[in-house]
Order: C-alpha cells, then structure tokens, then sequence
C-alpha cells in the first residue's frame, strides 16, 4: 500500500468533522485539497471511505476501520515525540490541553506565566463542554483535560489541583441579599437559571439538592455561564456558578453571594488523562506546574487586582 502519513492525517480530520470544510480550516489546506488527499488514500487502498447521504458524509465499514488505524499511528508517532523530546531535554514541543468552559476563567492566567516560563513550548487550547471532553478521553486525542468531575466510566488518572467552590448568586437588591444562614428550604421560593442538560454545575446542583430532598423551580436553560450572570443581574432568578466565574462581578457590585446554610458546595478541579498514557516531556512539566503553583499563583493574581 503506497499511503502517506499526510494522507492519514487529513483523512482522520475529516472523519472526526465528518466535513471537508471543518478540516480544511483545522489543517489550514483548501477543501479541494483534503478532497484529493482523501481521494487518493482511497485509490491506494481501493476501498470508499465516505458515502453521501443527503448533505452530509458518513464514514463505511472500511472508513471506521481505517480511522481505528490511523489514530493508532498518530499515537505511536506522538509517543515517539515524546520520547525524543525527553531525549533533547524540555526546550520545544507541543502542548495540548482541553479545559472546562467553566476553567477557561482562570486557566489563561497560569498558562500566561507557563508560557513564558517556556516560550518555546507551543500550547494547543481546546475551551469545551463535557461531552467534547469525554470524547477526547475516551480517543486519547489530547495531554491533558482539566475538568470539575472526572469519568467513571472510563480508566483515566485525575488529580486535584484547586478546589471549585460553587455558591448561589443573585443581584444586589435581592431580598436574600443581606440575610444569614438561609435555610435551604427557602430557596423553593425562588426560581433558579440553571445550565443546560449534561453540564457538570448542573449535575453537581441536582444531585446535592435532591439528596436534601430540596425542589427547586428552575426559569431557564441557559447554555454558558456568561448568559447565567447577565439573566440574574437582570432579575430574572438567582444562578449557581463557580466562585472563579464571578470575581469580576462581585468586585464591581453587580453579583452578590448569598449565604445560604451548608454552602458553598465544594468540588474540585482535576487534571486528567488516561491511566498508561506516556505523557510527554511538555506535558509532565505542565502537569507538575499545575499540582504545586496554581493556588499560589491564582491567590497573587488575585491580591495585585484589589
């Protein structure tokens, strides 16, 4: 078979888009390009890899088989950067990461003074929901994810880098604004914005709440974090975030916490990776600067702004 490993690479963006746009924009090629690219793999091994149906693609029999080869060759060949990275010593390579939306509040910060640090580690950035996450587990396409609730379903290593407390917001003007240890209880009264379904501050509100046997009305689905602060400044129900979402908010008095009884509930932000996974050199640096300097560094962060 006269493949090229150019034409692996194309092909698996492609299946993993399952669109020749998305991939051409991935991997900076005209869509003409990855078309050929794709065409020719598929006269060398003389099998289709895609069939149309309507407007989209889908991957055949034989696409699937060649996608589960051609990330195992893509792992093998990062492995062997890896490892010739380790060789060199931590003077380059690629680091890639994916984070929870939620951590995209605080994660520019510490990979600000990794960057410079090692400024000539080139840093990938996925800011993604969970599903997107699991999938990328799941694949072992990325270094590193840094999320609120590791998988069980899947055999990952997740360590606890920082807590994540989250906390029930409302506007300033708020009856509860100014009242102490409210009972849980009255918070049936009110009516929350919640995140939408599948979202790990949703799970984690939900599960807490109906192991108190507590039924909250909830006003809205709302999809980000940023439209649960605006809807609530607005008046429209009070939200529960993660503490690192509303610094901003409560410095500017436009969010206040409101102290409600047995909270904040404490979570905890994890790195993660697959359990076997043969980090690199890059990697193991970040994931070491992560465990021992992000509170430091957050905590510094936070005091210069005040």
């Amino acid at each position: 078979m006269h493949l090229t490993l150019r034409q692996l690479k194309v092909f698996e963006s492609v299946a993993r888009h399952l669109n020749y746009t998305r991939a051409a924009e991935e991997l900076f090629l005209t869509q003409p390009a990855v078309s050929m690219q794709v065409k020719q793999l598929e006269e060398h091994l003389e099998v289709a890899l895609f069939e149309q149906l309507g407007k989209r693609i889908h991957l055949t029999e034989a696409g699937q088989e060649v996608l589960a080869y051609a990330r195992t060759v893509t792992q093998q060949l990062d492995e062997l950067e890896s490892v010739l990275n380790r060789i060199k010593g931590l003077s380059g390579g690629k680091l890639r990461i994916s984070v929870a939306t939620t951590a995209n509040y605080f994660i520019p910060t510490l990979l600000g003074t990794f960057s410079r640090r090692y400024p000539e580690v080139t840093v990938s950035l996925d800011v993604t929901n969970r599903e997107a996450l699991l999938q990328q587990l799941s694949e072992n396409t990325v270094d590193l994810v840094i999320m609120g609730q590791p998988p069980s379903g899947l055999d990952v290593e997740a360590e606890v880098f920082m807590e994540n407390p989250l906390i029930i917001v409302a506007p300033p003007g708020h009856p509860l604004a100014h009242q102490k240890k409210i009972p849980l209880k009255r918070l049936q009264d009110e009516v929350f914005l919640v995140r939408e379904p599948g979202s790990g501050t949703r799970s984690a509100m939900e599960r807490f709440f109906a192991e108190r046997e507590i039924h909250l009305k909830t006003g809205m689905e709302v999809g980000s974090n940023e439209a649960i602060k605006q809807s609530v400044q607005a008046g429209l129900g009070l939200g529960l975030l993660s503490r690192a979402t509303i610094e901003q908010e409560l410095e500017l008095k436009r969010l206040v916490v409101l102290d409600v009884a047995e909270f904040p509930i404490m979570r905890h932000w994890y790195l993660v990776h697959r359990r076997g996974k043969r980090l690199s050199a890059v990697a193991e640096v970040f994931k070491d600067f992560m465990l021992k300097e992000t509170r430091t560094l957050l905590h510094k962060t936070t005091r210069s702004k005040k």
